[in-house]
């Protein structure tokens, strides 16, 4: 295998129908040499990503959570960190009080939950992550004090409402707010300025002696299309968004199909 490291997006990409590492995945990172990272990029938080490091048997890699807003080496240092303001964060909650939204707030290592309904406990099944319970008002005292703000707010509801909010946000904030619909149902809304690919190339200055051009990285979704563009490989699963395989130097199968670990026994046998 020519490429130095593997960087990768979780859902839609890495896991399988299950939500879980396949078996077939499992072994092929287990055959690739050690000095060989496998980095996890994701919207998810470090807590999020921790056990399927741990179940690919590689425990000690960096994380880039957040979708690049929080920057972890592999001893658990933070190379970056980049939130929202509290003020925005603040004025969101005030834009979906009227509405039936639900609201997530993330910062660093905590996911703070005011009420426990669908979507808290759909994020908990899909992550296997228990939040704080806290009042999003609570939250936002406590990160005043420590001037603070959000790695990440998620917004989980309607698809009328959702789309509502998304055009509210990114009509005043587009300059400020990178705005992700995963889903319909979903918004995530991160820092404007931050990326998997500006991380990635953190993480790799930081910790490595090689560079982008040397790293493989797949993904499925718009918040993956900057980090195919960036490194040498960039591998587009069979389900990604059709920008993602637009830019995508290979089309691998769908994340159902093990696409992951088909590409990496492929140029496993190539090198």
């Amino acid at each position: 295998m020519k490429y130095k490291a593997i960087c990768s997006d979780i859902d839609g990409t890495l896991l399988n129908s299950e939500r879980d590492l396949s078996l077939r995945l499992k072994q092929v990172i287990n055959l690739l040499p050690s000095q060989v990272p496998v980095i996890l990029a994701s919207s998810r938080m470090p807590d999020a990503m921790r056990h399927l490091l741990i179940d690919l048997n590689r425990p000690s890699e960096p994380m880039i959570a957040y979708n690049g807003g929080f920057v972890l080496d592999g001893s658990g240092n933070v190379l970056d960190s980049v939130s929202i303001p509290l003020d925005l964060v603040a004025k969101i909650l005030e834009m979906t009080k009227k509405t039936s939204i639900h609201v997530s707030l993330y910062q660093g290592e905590n996911w703070y939950e005011s009420q426990n309904d669908y979507w808290a406990q759909r994020e908990i099944k899909n992550t296997k992550v228990e939040p704080t319970w806290k009042i999003s008002e609570d939250v936002l005292d406590l990160w005043s004090k420590d001037n603070l703000g959000a790695h990440k707010v998620m917004c989980m509801g309607d698809s009328q409402e959702i789309s509502w909010l998304f055009g509210e946000l990114h009509f005043e904030h587009s300059a400020d707010l990178h705005l992700y619909r995963s889903k319909d149902t979903y918004i995530e809304i991160a820092p404007r300025k931050i990326s998997k690919a500006t991380a990635l190339r953190l993480v790799l200055e930081k910790c490595y002696d090689f560079g982008m051009e040397d790293v493989v990285a797949f993904g499925d979704n718009y918040n993956d299309i900057d980090l195919l563009q960036s490194v040498g490989w960039g591998v587009a699963v069979e389900n990604a968004r059709p920008e993602v395989k637009a830019v995508a130097n290979e089309i691998t199968l769908h994340h159902r199909e093990d696409g992951v670990a088909v590409t990496l026994e492929r140029m496993k046998s190539e090198s």
